[in-house]
């Protein structure tokens, strides 16, 4: 069977530094830290107070208020990225064969707040069983995609894709996959997230995973710094229209990067903690590479995992060691989660978004909050500290790994 060519002819993007493509591309390569004090809830006695929070969205601007109230948080991020990355790939929604467009979503969590309001109100009732009629379908993962698909009269490949933190790389991988063997020629794919929730914070805290940095949220998110303490949650979207190389050229279509390949891997060692020398991420960056039929000194920048938290930067730093050897001295290693925070599902979308916008302009966006080096991780590394870096990039790797061991790469390149 003939593999097809798979590029990227649409972006959609609403995160906690930008609500729209151009806002997080110029917050990305400026440094803006999109951390600040939680304002979704009264947060005064949990041990993190603080959040990468969406700024002055409203969805009403998008939806009736009716019609978003159908829909958790996490929904309505979806639909408002994916509605730009549509509107970006100019696709001719009157011509295209709806029957060969597909939706692939990714969420860690899917509809957190909805669930936890609807149990908090069964809990303080008589013990009547009062549920909201759209509990279920507001709450459930794959609801994302669904909601894209009756949108727009999609009719192809349809699904969620579920690997916590991985979700939405795990979600180009497959749309890229559904192109490649010819079951579709269009793909909306990335991933949503809406965590910042009672039970979000508090559920993380317990696992001690978060940045309890509460006198100076700004700078709490320091991938790879000795002082890092946790993630930053974050929220927000990240929309990609994947197409069929011959079909987005017949038809004219603006091409960001070719899509070249994608792996996969598991750590198989714990369930939230990852390997300590990095095997899980070996592995997935060597399968990325080879799906990709690239050699590791072809990789120009890898937007890297780095979550900032204690054992997973030292990993994947180890990690990169191993696969590049020394040219890994010489790749612009960065994480844009120093400014987003954790999406968690919704990260391999918007990361990859950073990674095709930095092929794009030629810019590796900075990693932010750096002040002290750590004597663990190599320091000849260039993580791209404090300060976007301007480079040519060929070819640009995006990292996401995510709780149980899940592991997935992404790589895109310059159109031949």
């Amino acid at each position: 069977m003939m593999i097809k060519r798979v590029v990227v002819t649409g972006l959609g993007a609403l995160t906690p530094i930008g609500n729209n493509i151009e806002q997080y591309w110029n917050s990305l390569v400026n440094g803006v830290s999109g951390a600040a004090p939680i304002t979704y809830f009264d947060t005064t006695k949990f041990k993190t107070r603080f959040a990468c929070e969406l700024k002055n969205f409203d969805i009403t601007q998008f939806f009736e208020r009716k019609e978003a109230r159908k829909m958790d948080r996490f929904t309505q991020y979806a639909m408002v990225a994916a509605d730009e990355a549509i509107v970006d790939s100019k696709l001719d929604l009157e011509k295209v064969d709806k029957d060969r467009v597909g939706v692939i979503w990714g969420a860690g969590i899917g509809g957190l707040e909805t669930f936890q309001n609807e149990v908090l109100n069964f809990a303080e009732g008589d013990g009547t069983p009062r549920f909201n009629p759209f509990f279920i379908p507001k709450m459930i993962a794959d609801m994302a995609p669904g909601q894209i698909s009756i949108r727009y009269g999609f009719r192809g490949p349809n699904f969620a894709t579920v690997s916590a933190c991985a979700s939405s790389s795990n979600a180009i991988i497959d749309a890229l996959n559904y192109i490649r063997l010819g079951h579709a020629d269009v793909m909306v794919s990335g991933g949503s997230e809406a965590t910042i929730t009672i039970s979000g914070i508090g559920g993380f805290n317990a696992l001690q995973a978060l940045s309890t940095r509460n006198d100076d949220p700004l700078t709490a998110s320091r991938p790879f710094d000795k002082d890092r303490d946790g993630f930053v949650s974050g929220e927000g979207a990240g929309a990609l229209i994947l197409e069929e190389y011959e079909h987005a050229k017949a038809r004219g279509a603006k091409i960001y990067a070719e899509i070249a390949g994608g792996g996969l891997s598991a750590d198989a060692y714990h369930i939230t903690a990852p390997h300590p020398e990095g095997l899980g991420a070996i592995n997935v960056m060597r399968n990325c590479l080879k799906d990709a039929g690239l050699k590791p000194e072809d990789v120009d920048a890898i937007n890297m995992h780095g979550t900032s938290t204690p054992l997973g930067d030292i990993a994947e730093s180890k990690a990169i060691l191993e696969v590049f050897g020394d040219h890994a001295y010489h790749i612009n290693l960065n994480s844009t989660k120093s400014m987003t925070g954790h999406l968690l599902g919704a990260a391999g979308a918007v990361e990859a978004i950073a990674s095709i916008l930095a092929i794009k302009y030629g810019i590796v966006p900075p990693t932010i909050n750096h002040f002290t080096d750590d004597d663990q991780i190599d320091p000849k590394l260039n993580f791209t500290f404090n300060k976007a870096q301007k480079r040519d990039v060929s070819v640009a790797m995006s990292n996401t790994f995510g709780f149980g061991g899940h592991n997935a790469c992404v790589l895109f390149k310059k159109l031949d």
